[in-house]
Order: C-alpha cells, then structure tokens, then sequence
C-alpha cells in the first residue's frame, strides 16, 4: 500500500490563497501597465471595482471546473491544462462583467483594456505555481523521509528508459517503504544516452548493464521493458546472472490487462519472460464490439484458457457471462474471482459435462449465449492414448453437442479452442481435436454462422504445462525429465493465447482456420536449462537434465499447418488464416455416428481405426504402447 503524501494542503487553504492571489494580480496589472504613481493611484477606483468583480467570479469558476476538488499532490500535465482553461474562462468573465460596469460610468476615470490581458498571465502563473508548489514540497518531503530511512533501502539499476522505466522510477520515488532507489537507467536508444529521467541518468545500453550497477554500486536490477523481445531480456538476465546481480521484471502487457501498472507488481523473472515475442496487438474496437454487451459463454471455464477467457471477455463488460465446467471446485473457484474483479457483471455458473446433450441444450436454451468460447477439452496426449473413448467422447461428440445446441439457440459466434497436435496427428488427442475443428467447420458452412477455430502451440503455465512440471522437478532436487534432446515445440503464454482466441473470434465470418505467428520453435531442453539457472542453480551441476525417450503418439516437433497447405493474411498482422480440406457432411455425420456406437461399446481398437480412416493427414497407429515414466 502507498504512504500518505508527507504534505497534506487542504483545498480551503488554495481558495485563501486564490483570494489573495486575485487581488494580487489585479494590483500588478495595473501597477505593470500604468507603473506607480500618480496615474496608478488615479485608476485605483476602476482597480477596486475589477478586485471586487474577480474575487466573486473567479473562485466560484475555479470550483465549478474543479480547481478545488484535485488531490494537487500527484498534479500532471492534464491539471496544468485546466488551470490553464479555468483562468482563460475566468478572465474572460471577468472582463464582460468589468466592461459592462465601466459602460455604466460608474467612475469617471477610464479603463485601461490591457490590463485584462495581463491580469490573466499573472492568474495563470500565480494560480498554477501555488498549485504546482504543492507537488513540488510534497515530493521534496517525500524524498527528505526517504533519506532518513536509507537503511535496508537498496540501489537498482532500470533497464529501458521508456514509459514503464519511467513509471518504475517514479514509484520508487514516490513509495520510500519499497527501499528502493533508482540511481541509473540503461536504454538501447542512444538518443536517450546522457539524458536524465526524473533526476536519473541513462548511462548506457543493455549490454553494459553490469558494467553501469558496479559503478552505481547498485544491488539489483530491474527489467521495465514489458514487450521486450526475448534475445534482449535474454541478454540482460544472462549478464546479470554471471555478476551475481538479482534481478526483477514488469509483468508482460498481457500480464497488465485491465489491471493497474504499480512497481508492486514487480515479479522475479520467469521462463515466460525469456520466450517473450513482441506481444500480438490487439483490435480493441474490433472485440469490444463482438463481446460489449453480448451474453458470452464459455465451455471449460475452470481450466486455464477458459478462466482467462472469461477474465479479458470481462473486461469488455457482456451482458451476462456463463461459466460452465465439469469441475465444481474449478468453477467455484472462477466464481469467486471474477466477483471480486466485476462485481457489477452478470455470472452465472453452470455445472455440467459437454458430453450430455439433453443438458447442454437446456443450458444453451435458458441462457441463449450470442458468443461461446469452446474451451472444454481433453488434452494431455499420453493419458489419451490409454483412454480413447474419453478423447472420443469429450473433444469430438462433446464439441458436436456444444455446437449443435449453439446452432438450435440462434448463437452468433463460436470460437474451438484447438491444438498444433491436431496437425497431421500422430496421437489420439490430436485426431480428436481435428475432429473438434471438422466438426466446427461444417456447421459454419452448412448455416452460414461465424463458427470458427483457432489454434496455437503449447501454452505456458496452464495446467500440466511443462514450467510447473520442470519447477515442481527442480524443487525436489531433479532430475528434470525431458523426452529428447531435439524435442521442440511453439509457445505462449496464457494471456496471449487468450487474446488470439478473441481476435479470432471477431473476425471470423464462418469455418476460418486461425493461427497465432509464434516465431521460431524452441528445444524443450534449452527450456529446462533456463528454468534450472532461474532458480539459481546449474544445470548438470546441480539438477541432472536426464533423456526418457519419445512419448508414445508425440512428434520431435510440431506445425501450425500442414504442409501442402499455404496461408493467407488477415486484416490482423499477427494472425494467418489457412485452408484445410473438410469431410463431405454425410460421411462427417456417418463418422461421428459410429463413434458413438463404438465408445458405447468400448472398442478402443476400433476407435482409432475410425479415426485412422477418416481424419485427414493423420499418422496414427504408428506409435509403441504408452508408457507413464516420463512426464515430459
């Protein structure tokens, strides 16, 4: 929490001294217009009668344009632009009033009209310099308490001197219980080189960040680049990691989504940070007019993807937001979140299992969603692959229920949630997905609807992910256990796949294919590797990196598309859409019939013939049996 401002004024105190300040003013424009003397003492009535008119008028336009109800301790660039129209306006009222009096020949002595000009710089000078004397002394209070508690206060070097480097300092600045104190920025720009940021140097570039905390005999290092690339976080984290310098980061853009920028988020650096993109930009007309007042629903609102979902859906204000899951504690848990976060939005939570198609479409028909996000899925590959009538049942016939009851109540837009697996898939889940996608497909163009899916690569820190999995691993002293030395994969982060889902979801116009660009895939080992030395340990010295062997149904790497497939831009630069081939919808239907049949029956064999038949460019069948030793 934020300490009090050291200098508490209260707003009475500024009326007093606008009052004298009027009066003040009034006095020197005459005395710079007339100098004093005899001629001065001569239009003192026609000063008396402008004192009067501006000590009535001009207080009571101060407090209706809101002079006296700012907190002028944190007084920006926007209140010096009000005093600025307040005193313009005041002046100008003033000088009607004056005007019309003098035209009355209440005094016989003129009126000299240049004295309203200069009377309105000195008001705007004398009303904004009290105000900004209020910040000023505040400040220098703040910073004298901040000295005498430099005890445990600790020096840190701000890598990027932009807007977030400047909003990190100035928090430092501003909060002296943080003991911290900025005493140097560093910054790849070299016009900001040489240049101070509210009192504090740039004294480099990014690879001379050690270099700039030995001479600062700095303590810790502060990343405030929150769309920094990865090489260039990389490069900053790597330096100080060989001095022995700790550092920290700003959350990533996503990471501040509706929420309030405060060097109290600062966090330790983590492997997302490392894989940091430049972050996708998102269309925020675009969304807000899909969701802004819409009943929005989405399936698996427990996991992950869904929760977050449900919290960027949110801040788009909808008209009502369904949460719906199989799992209760999950949903409570989401429940009781978004309450806090939007207290003034609809939630209704509704606990059911997507595979029940008489109880989805009474869910569907109460609640008449306009847009639903389909998130609910099986998703972990080996477990699938012993349990194929699960994957069946749930990623395909329970996708075929949620858009078959999306399409009885008249819904507007759908959204899948799918999978880089589901590309020429090689193991149950992702034939299951690419089922998921047929299925959406066919009804967008049977019905002409905005259903359409959207798939992306491993996403980091969702549930079972790989970075809890490595960091639970690490915590118990290693080994981390990866499958293959060259085993690489796509990555993002939650949020950012999330924002994928969204802008996908306001484009589409019905049976799109939509595709994050993720930059170049990354080796699962030199994920590991990171991971071990973010922790503060060394990989090989201090937790053992050991080969388990490929997992049944898992490829050495992934595609986004198959590979006779091109792509094509969308009015998104960040999202390509490409064109895959569909079933013909007899033979989609005749398909999705016998898997009901057969996951009745609990013919897993069967099942994966089926999809080994049907599902285009798969690779099925071609895997040893499960094994369960590695996890990763």
């Amino acid at each position: 929490m934020n300490s009090k401002p050291a200098l508490q004024i209260r707003n009475r105190t500024l009326l007093l001294g606008d009052i004298i300040l009027t009066v003040t003013s009034v006095l020197a424009s005459f005395a710079l217009r007339l100098d004093l003397g005899p001629v001065f003492t001569a239009y003192l009535p026609s000063a008396w009668i402008m004192i009067a008119v501006a000590l009535i008028l001009k207080p009571f336009i101060y407090y209706q344009l809101g002079l006296y109800r700012r907190y002028w301790v944190y007084a920006s660039i926007r209140e010096m632009g009000l005093i600025a129209v307040a005193t313009a306006i005041a002046s100008i009222m003033v000088a009607l009033v004056v005007m019309m009096i003098m035209s009355l020949d209440v005094v016989r002595i003129g009126f000299p009209r240049s004295v309203l000009g200069i009377d309105w710089l000195l008001s705007l000078f004398s009303v904004g310099g009290l105000r900004l004397s209020v910040r000023v002394l505040a400040e220098t209070g703040q910073l004298s308490q901040k000295a005498d508690g430099l005890a445990g206060t600790r020096r840190v070097v701000v890598v990027g001197a932009g807007s977030a480097g400047a909003l990190v300092v100035r928090e430092m600045q501003r909060n002296p219980q943080l003991h911290m104190m900025p005493v140097a920025f560093v910054d790849d720009d070299p016009e900001k080189i040489g240049k101070e940021i509210h009192g504090v140097m740039v004294e480099g570039a990014l690879s001379e960040v050690t270099n700039v905390a030995e001479k600062k005999r700095a303590q810790e290092v502060v990343i405030a680049i929150p769309t920094a690339p990865g090489p260039a976080v990389r490069l900053v984290t790597t330096l100080c990691r060989q001095k022995g310098f700790p550092f920290l980061t700003m959350p990533g853009m996503y990471e501040l989504i509706g929420g309030k920028v405060s060097i109290n988020r600062l966090r330790q650096v983590n492997i997302s940070d490392l894989l940091r993109r430049e972050p996708a930009r998102l269309d925020e007309e675009l969304v807000g007019r899909v969701i802004s007042g819409k009943r929005i629903l989405v399936t698996g609102a427990g996991g992950s993807i869904g929760l977050e979902l449900c919290r960027q859906a949110a801040r788009w204000r909808p008209a009502q937001l369904v949460l719906l899951g199989h799992g209760e504690n999950s949903i409570f848990e989401a429940l009781l979140e978004l309450r806090e976060d939007f207290p003034d939005i609809p939630l209704m939570p509704i606990i059911a299992d997507i595979r029940d198609v008489v109880r989805i479409e009474d869910v569907f028909r109460e609640y008449r969603p306009e847009v639903v996000f389909h998130a609910a899925a099986h998703k972990h590959v080996p477990l699938m692959e012993a349990n194929v009538e699960e994957a069946i049942t749930n990623n395909v016939l329970g996708t075929k229920s949620v858009v078959d009851a999306a399409l009885k109540c008249g819904t507007e837009r759908l959204v899948l949630i799918s999978t880089d697996k589901a590309v020429m898939p090689k193991s149950v889940m992702g034939a299951t997905k690419r089922m998921a996608e047929l299925i959406v497909k066919d009804a967008a163009h049977r019905t002409g609807k905005a259903f359409a899916a959207v798939r992306f690569g491993n996403v980091l820190g969702s549930r079972g992910s790989i970075v809890p999995i490595f960091q639970r691993q690490i915590r118990r002293g290693g080994p981390v256990t990866v499958t293959h030395p060259e085993m690489k994969r796509y990555f993002m982060t939650i949020p950012e796949a999330v924002h994928l889902v969204l802008q996908a979801g306001s484009m589409g116009a019905g049976g799109e294919l939509y595709v994050l660009r993720m930059g170049e895939q990354v080796r699962i080992v030199d994920l590991a590797e990171d991971l071990i030395r973010l922790s503060g340990l060394e990989p090989g010295k201090d937790v053992e990196i050991v080969f388990t062997g490929v997992r049944p149904g898992e490829k050495l790497s992934e595609a986004l598309w198959d590979d006779d497939i091109d792509y094509q831009r969308t009015e998104h630069p960040d999202i390509v859409q490409v064109e895959e081939g569909m079933l013909p919808h007899e033979l989609l239907m005749a398909t999705l019939d016998e898997m009901v049949m057969l996951s009745s029956e609990g013919d897993a064999e069967a099942l994966v013939g089926l999809l080994a038949e049907r599902v285009p460019g798969n690779v099925l069948g071609k895997s040893p049996p499960p094994d369960y030793t590695s996890v990763l």
